[in-house]
C-alpha cells in the first residue's frame, strides 16, 4: 500500500470496475428492494443537496445488496420543460434568432441535439460520487417508452371525467408566456407601496360619504375590478350593501357586496375585488357570481377590456399613468412604503400574474361528477389521504404526514398544461367547430370517432412535468406493459426527498400508484433536511456560499473559486462582498477531500432535523479518519507476512475476544441504525468503534504481543487484526465505497475469501458467539488505568515516553488477579516501570493521583514534576469537589426532592455524594503529602 491514502488514485479505477462486473444490476435471487432516484432536471448540475441524497440512497442500495437482497436502485433524470426549453431558447437569442423562427418541429430537434450532446454532466457527477444505480436501465421523461406511458394516464383519467378543460386563475409569466405549478414559484419581501383610492358612490345624496377608499399593491389592476366588498357585520358599511360605485378611470359602475373574507380591522375594511386577476378575489368571484374581467395580454399589458388610454402599456407603465390619473382627479388619497411578498418565476425572475387562461385540470376535488361517476375527491385524493392513514406509506419522521394531510385535505384542482413546446405534447385534437378528441394517437382519434379526412389539430400544450415524474415509480420498470421488473420492483420500499416536494411530487406519485397499479409506490418516505451553509443560511449563487460537491472530491484553487462564485454576477458590490466573504472563508482554495470524505460527512449530518449546517471543518475531520483507517490497514498487512492467515481459536488472547465483541456490538448498531433511516448514528457507531477501539486500543494492545519473541497468541492475534479489518471495511462500505473496496481487495486474499468485490459481500450480522462480556469487562478495567495515567500525564505535561513508578491502593481480590495478569501489558502500554500495589498500611509518597473506579493510582513525583504546579491543580480540583458536594448536599436536604422524586434518582443522588466525599477526602491526604515534600 501507498504511505499516504489519495482518494483521487482510487476512485475512478474502482468505478470503472464495478460498471465492468456489473455489480449494480440486480439479481435474478434475492428478497427485492427497490429505491426510485428522484430523477435531476437534465439542464443542472447536482448541487450539495443532491449529492446529500444520493449519498443517503447509495448507503442503502449497497447495504442490503450486501445484506442479500436483490437491490435496485433506478435511476433517470426528468426533461424539465421550462428550464431545458429557456436554455435552448437562449442559445438561438445569441444568434438572433428565436424558436418561432424555427417552428415547434425544428426548435424540439433543437433541444433533443442539445440534450443529447449537454445532458452528461449529471451522469458524470453520479458516478463521482459513487452511485451504484442500474445504469443499464436508465431512463428519461421523454423517451418513447415514458411517454407512453404518459398518454396512456392522459387519455385513462379523461375518459374516466378526471381530466378536463377549463377556464381558471393560473400563475402566469409573461415572459415565458406559460402556467407555472406553485413550486415554480418564488415568492420573497420586496419593498413597494400601498396605495389608498377613492371608490366615488354612485347614488351619493349630501348626507353620505361620497366614496369609499380601498387600498392595493397594484393600482393597475383596478381595471378589471367588478366589486368592493365589505364584511357583513362592519357597522360602517352595512348600509351600503348592494348599493354601486363607479370605478374610477372606467366607464363602468360595480356593486358594494358583503363577505365575512373581508377583515374590518385591515385598513379601512373595504376590499377592491378583481376575480380575474388574485386567487383569492377569484374565490369571491365565485360565491357572488361576478363578472371575470381579464385586462392583461399574455405579455401583462392592458388589453382591448382597459380604457383606451391604457391599451397597450406594460402593466408598470399603466401603473404609473393610473395612479398619476388617479392624483389629478384628487382619487388617491395617499401612498405609504409597503413591504409584500412578490411572486417572481423561479426561471424569469419575472413578476407573476394571476391570470385567466383554458388550461387542462386533473379533477382532485368533487366527490362525483355531474353525470353521477366517481369525482376526483373519492377517486384519488381520498385513497391517497388513506394510505398513510392506514400505514400503507409511512414517513420517517412521521411528523411529516401531518404536512402530506394539509395539502391534500385543501386540495385544488391541478393545472396539468404548460404553453411551451417542449415536453409530452396534450394528447387532444380539435375540428373546426372547436369539438376535442382525446387519444393516444390522431389516428386513433379517427378511428375512434369516425372522423374520417376531417381537419384536425392538437393542442399546442404540453403537460406539467410534474405529471410525468408523477408515474416515475412504475413508468419507468415499464408500464404500461406488465414487465418482470414492474412485477419484481413495485412497490419500492423506500423514497428519500426533500420535505420541500412532498405536495408536488410525493403525494402525487401516491394518487397515481394508487389509481392505476392499485397499490402505493413505496412503502417508506424518508424525508431529509436542507443543506444549508456552516451559518445557517441557504446555499444561493446570490449568496455567494454555494458549495460544489466535486471541487469538494477533487479540490479547487482559489482563483477558479471567485471566478464561478462571480461569474454572471450583475452587480459589481455583490461580485466585491462575495469575494471578499470567500477570500476569508477559504483563503487557499478548497483541498480535495475525496469522495469517501465527503459521504461520510453527509451521513453523518444526516439527522431528523430540518434544517442541516454543512461545515468544512467536519469534512476534513473525516478526511483524516480515512487517513487512520489506511493507516490502520498498512500496520496490519505489514504484521501480516503469510500469504494466508488461519485462525487459531486456542490462542486467543482476552484481547481478541474483546476486539471481536465491540466489532459484534457495532455491526448491531450501524444494522439497526441503517434500517431506521439514523445515517447519524450510524456513522456515529463506525466512528467510535474505528478509531477509538479498533485503532486507538486495539493495535496499541496488540503491540507487545507481535513485538515479543515466540509469543503463543501472535498468530491468532494476526489472524484478528486482519479479519476484523476485513468485517470493518465491510461495515463501512454503504457509506466509504472506495476506501474499503481499496484495501478490502488486500485483505482479503490474505483470508482466503473468495470474491471479486466487497461490494457483493455479506454486510457483517451479529452473533452471540462473538460476544465476550467477560473479556470486555476485563478489558475495560485495564482501560480505566490507562485512562488514569494518561490523565495524569496529561494534566502534569509528563512526556507519553517518560518512564513512571504506579503504586496501587485499594480495589478488590478481582483486581489484584487482573493486575497480575495484565501487569506487562500496563507497563508496556503505560510506560511504566516498578508497579506494584501499596503495602497495608503503607503510604504513597508525594504522587500524582487519579481515580479508576474503586482502585486510586499514585504516581511518584519526585524528580518527575514540580510540587508547586500539582499542588495548583489539585487545590483547583478540591475545589470542584467542594462545590459538587454543596450542590449534592442541597439537594438531599431539600425535602420536596427527597419525597417526590423516583427512588433510584434519590440513591443515585446519595451514591454521587458518597462518591464525592470519597474523592475529596483523597485529595486532601494527598495535598497534605505534597506539601510535606
Amino acid at each position: 500500500m501507498d504511505k499516504s491514502y489519495q482518494p483521487a488514485a482510487i476512485e475512478q479505477r474502482w468505478y470503472e470496475r464495478w460498471e465492468e462486473l456489473g455489480v449494480f444490476a440486480p439479481t435474478s435471487e434475492g428478497q427485492p428492494y427497490c429505491i426510485m432516484l428522484p430523477p435531476p432536471n437534465v439542464t443542472g448540475v447536482l448541487h450539495m443537496g443532491h449529492a446529500f441524497q444520493h449519498t443517503l440512497q447509495d448507503a442503502l442500495t449497497r447495504y442490503h445488496r450486501m445484506a442479500g437482497h436483490s437491490a435496485l436502485w433506478q435511476c433517470g433524470t426528468d426533461h424539465a420543460g421550462i428550464a431545458t426549453q429557456m436554455v435552448v431558447e437562449r442559445q438561438l437569442e445569441s444568434k438572433g434568432q428565436t424558436r418561432h423562427d424555427l417552428g415547434r418541429q425544428a426548435f424540439t430537434e433543437a433541444v433533443w441535439h442539445w440534450k443529447a450532446h449537454s445532458g452528461g454532466e449529471i451522469t458524470r457527477q453520479m458516478r463521482r460520487l459513487g452511485d451504484s444505480v442500474d445504469w443499464q436501465h436508465e431512463r428519461f421523461t421523454m423517451d418513447e417508452g415514458l411517454s407512453a406511458a404518459v398518454r396512456e394516464v392522459f387519455v385513462s383519467l379523461y375518459e374516466q371525467g378526471l381530466i378536463y378543460r377549463g377556464k381558471r386563475l393560473v400563475n402566469w409569466d409573461p415572459v415565458l408566456h406559460t402556467a407555472l405549478s406553485d413550486l415554480e414559484v418564488v415568492s420573497e419581501e420586496e419593498r413597494g407601496h400601498l396605495w389608498h383610492l377613492r371608490y366615488p358612490l354612485a347614488d351619493a345624496d349630501g348626507d353620505q360619504q361620497q366614496f369609499l377608499v380601498v387600498a392595493t399593491t397594484r393600482p393597475e389592476t383596478m381595471l378589471g375590478d367588478t366589486a368592493v366588498a365589505v364584511h357583513p357585520d362592519d357597522e360602517r358599511y352595512q348600509h351600503l350593501i348592494g348599493q354601486r360605485i363607479e370605478l374610477p378611470l372606467s366607464d363602468r359602475q360595480i356593486p358594494i357586496i358583503a363577505d365575512s373574507y373581508v377583515d374590518p380591522a385591515f385598513g379601512t375594511g373595504c376590499v377592491k375585488i378583481t376575480p380575474a386577476h388574485d386567487f383569492n378575489d377569484y374565490q369571491m368571484g365565485q360565491r357572488h357570481q361576478l363578472p371575470l374581467i381579464n385586462i392583461f395580454t399574455p405579455e401583462a399589458a392592458i388589453n382591448e377590456n382597459g380604457p383606451q388610454a391604457y391599451q397597450g402599456l406594460d402593466r408598470m407603465e399603466a401603473r404609473r399613468r393610473i395612479v398619476a390619473d388617479l392624483e389629478a382627479a384628487g382619487l388617491l388619497e395617499k401612498t405609504e412604503d409597503h413591504t409584500l411578498t412578490v411572486p417572481r418565476g423561479d426561471r424569469s425572475g419575472a413578476v407573476l400574474e394571476p391570470y385567466l387562461t383554458d388550461q387542462w385540470y386533473v379533477d382532485l376535488t368533487r366527490d362525483q361528477q355531474p353525470d353521477g361517476r366517481p369525482g376526483g375527491l373519492a377517486a384519488i385524493t381520498k385513497p391517497a389521504i388513506e394510505a398513510v392513514r392506514s400505514g400503507a406509506v409511512r414517513f420517517v419522521p412521521s411528523n411529516w404526514d401531518k404536512t402530506y394531510y394539509e395539502w391534500l385535505n385543501n386540495i385544488q384542482d391541478w393545472c396539468i398544461s404548460r404553453q411551451l413546446w417542449w415536453g409530452h405534447r396534450i394528447p387532444a385534437w380539435y375540428d373546426d367547430a372547436g369539438q376535442v378528441y382525446v387519444g393516444n394517437s390522431e389516428a386513433e382519434v379517427r378511428e375512434n370517432h369516425d372522423l374520417g379526412d376531417r381537419p384536425l389539430k392538437q393542442d399546442e400544450d404540453v403537460l406539467d412535468t410534474w405529471f410525468s415524474s408523477g408515474l416515475w415509480p412504475f413508468s419507468t420498470l415499464g408500464w404500461p406493459e406488465q414487465t418482470d421488473r414492474l412485477q419484481r420492483f413495485y412497490p419500492g420500499n423506500v423514497l428519500v426527498t426533500g420535505f420541500d416536494i412532498i405536495f408536488f411530487w410525493v403525494a402525487r406519485m401516491i394518487m397515481f400508484g394508487l389509481k392505476f397499479m392499485g397499490d402505493v409506490p413505496f412503502r417508506e418516505v424518508y424525508i431529509t433536511g436542507l443543506i444549508r451553509d456552516y451559518q445557517g443560511q441557504k446555499m444561493s449563487k446570490s449568496k455567494g456560499n454555494v458549495l460544489d460537491p466535486l471541487d469538494l472530491i477533487d479540490g479547487i484553487d482559489l482563483d477558479a473559486l471567485l471566478h464561478k462564485r462571480t461569474s454572471g454576477l450583475m452587480q459589481p458590490q455583490m461580485a466585491a462582498k462575495i469575494e471578499k466573504a470567500t477570500r476569508k472563508e477559504f483563503p487557499n482554495g478548497i483541498q480535495a477531500y475525496g469522495t469517501d470524505a465527503l459521504r461520510f460527512t453527509f451521513a453523518a449530518l444526516a439527522t431528523h432535523g430540518r434544517d442541516i449546517r454543512f461545515d468544512t471543518g467536519r469534512i476534513e475531520g473525516y478526511r483524516n479518519f480515512c487517513n487512520k483507517i489506511w493507516n490502520a490497514a498498512r500496520y496490519v498487512l505489514m504484521n501480516v507476512e503469510d500469504e494466508a492467515v488461519q485462525q487459531q481459536p486456542a490462542q486467543a488472547t482476552i484481547f481478541d475476544q474483546w476486539i471481536v465483541s465491540r466489532l459484534n456490538h457495532a455491526a448491531d448498531r450501524v444494522n439497526q441504525d441503517l434500517k431506521r433511516y439514523r445515517f447519524d448514528l450510524a456513522s456515529a457507531a463506525i466512528y467510535e468503534f474505528i478509531w477509538h477501539e479498533y485503532c486507538d486500543w486495539y493495535l496499541e494492545l496488540t503491540k507487545p504481543i507481535l513485538n515479543a519473541d515466540g509469543h503463543p497468541s501472535a498468530a491468532h492475534t494476526r489472524y484478528t487484526l486482519l479479519s476484523v479489518l476485513e468485517e470493518l471495511l465491510k461495515l463501512i462500505h454503504p457509506l466509504m465505497p472506495f476506501i474499503s473496496e481499496e484495501i478490502w481487495q488486500r485483505v482479503a486474499p490474505k483470508l482466503s475469501i473468495d470474491g471479486t468485490t466487497i461490494s457483493t459481500q455479506a454486510f457483517p450480522g451479529v452473533s452471540d458467539d462473538r460476544s465476550y462480556p467477560a473479556a470486555e469487562e476485563e478489558v475495560r478495567w485495564l482501560q480505566q488505568l490507562l485512562l488514569g495515567l494518561r490523565q495524569i500525564r496529561g494534566e502534569m505535561n509528563i512526556a507519553p515516553r517518560k518512564s513512571l513508578t504506579l503504586l496501587l491502593e485499594g480495589g478488590s481480590e478481582q483486581h489484584r488477579r487482573l493486575f497480575d495478569r495484565h501487569v506487562e501489558m500496563l507497563q508496556a502500554l503505560g510506560s511504566l516501570g516498578d508497579c506494584r500495589w501499596l503495602a497495608d498500611g503503607e503510604e504513597a509518597p508525594a504522587s500524582a493521583f487519579a481515580s479508576a473506579g474503586e482502585l486510586k493510582l499514585h504516581v511518584p513525583l519526585a524528580g518527575i514534576i514540580d510540587p508547586k504546579e500539582e499542588l495548583a491543580r489539585l487545590d483547583k480540583e478540591l475545589e470542584r469537589k467542594s462545590q459538587e458536594i454543596q450542590r449534592l448536599n442541597g439537594k438531599l436536604s431539600n425535602e420536596k426532592f427527597v419525597a417526590n422524586a423516583p427512588e433510584a434518582v434519590v440513591t443515585k443522588a446519595r451514591d454521587q455524594l458518597a462518591a464525592a466525599e470519597s474523592e475529596s477526602r483523597d485529595l486532601a491526604a494527598q495535598i497534605e503529602r505534597l506539601r510535606n515534600l
